[in-house]
């Protein structure tokens, strides 16, 4: 062992070095363009895994403040209407039926929160179920009964910890300071971005002010940072990356069909299509047919999914 002073990186190796990197995703488990955003978001993770801390923040699109409406079926038609409506740019599927329109998105952000303590593979896998509980089912997971339920089955989570944990203080906590957080967007989301049928300018709140439009993701370093709101393509989330750093946002090779669906256990067609090559559907796969395209799981994943046939 030396017992002299070790010799630091020089300032110019240390100014070359990378800057750490967190990308915040903006979301609601319950939004039409979130889940629509799934596919290059699912890319965008796989080209980032293991280089960038990624961080979810639960924006509250459906509050339980709001006021109930005053017609339940036709706002449910309504919105059921606009759920169409971002799938015919998405292609993403959507419920055959809709039972209603969702009215609180606490349950399941406080779900999707608490799972984060048992693992990245976990937390994605119920984050997915709580999507594709309104966006697959048409039943919305808008009660903590209900959002238990959807993620019953999740390989490897311990539902007795995910309910106490759901149900805590501690996590009351992280989901407030997320929704908070949302409504302090950066200046750029102020205005409309063109380009894109969702281009993601920031919502103005009944308090007067503003919250990010969802999904929005700001991508940021200790000294700079890039935001790219609404719907878009890979390549402006990529762009926004290697602005910071890079180098990093290469776009990862596309998996066989059947290590795709082992990986993901749950794919919609615009995910399959970007991620994986060759031959579709992988042995096994199981369709779950919707009004917007089919969604096709995982034998595993089938077995306790509440969509499966």
């Amino acid at each position: 062992m030396s017992d002299g002073p070790q010799p630091q990186p020089s300032l110019s190796a240390r100014s070359l070095a990378p800057a750490p990197v967190e990308v915040v995703e903006y979301t609601d488990p319950l939004c039409p363009w979130a889940w629509g955003s799934e596919p290059v978001f699912r890319k965008l993770r796989a080209a980032l895994a293991g280089r960038v801390r990624w961080r979810r923040a639960y924006a509250i699109l459906f509050d339980h403040d709001d006021d109930p409406p005053p017609d339940p079926a036709a706002e449910t038609a309504w919105y059921a209407r606009y759920v169409e409506e971002i799938s015919s740019h998405s292609r993403a599927p959507r419920p055959v039926r809709l039972s209603r329109m969702p009215a609180d998105s606490w349950p399941s952000s406080l779900v999707a929160k608490a799972a984060v303590p048992q693992g990245e593979e976990v937390a994605e896998r119920v984050l997915r179920r709580l999507r594709e509980s309104v966006f697959v089912l048409g039943e919305p997971a808008d009660t903590p009964d209900l959002a238990l339920a959807a993620v019953k089955g999740v390989p490897d989570l311990d539902t007795r910890r995910l309910a106490l944990d759901a149900a805590s203080g501690a996590v009351l906590e992280q989901v407030r300071a997320d929704r908070l957080e949302a409504r302090r967007p950066v200046a750029e989301v102020l205005s409309a971005q063109g380009g894109s049928p969702h281009p993601g300018a920031a919502k103005e709140t009944d308090e007067g002010g503003h919250r990010y439009a969802l999904p929005t993701l700001l991508v940021r370093t200790a000294d700079e940072y890039r935001v790219v709101p609404g719907w878009r393509p890979f390549e402006e989330y990529a762009a926004a990356v290697e602005e910071l750093s890079p180098g990093l946002s290469a776009a990862p090779a596309r998996l066989t069909p059947a290590h795709a669906l082992e990986r993901y256990r749950s794919l919609t067609d615009p995910e399959r299509l970007l991620l994986t090559e060759g031959h579709w559907p992988p042995p096994g796969a199981v369709r779950v047919d919707t009004a917007g395209g089919p969604l096709w799981l995982h034998p595993d994943e089938a077995a306790t999914h509440p969509a499966a046939p």
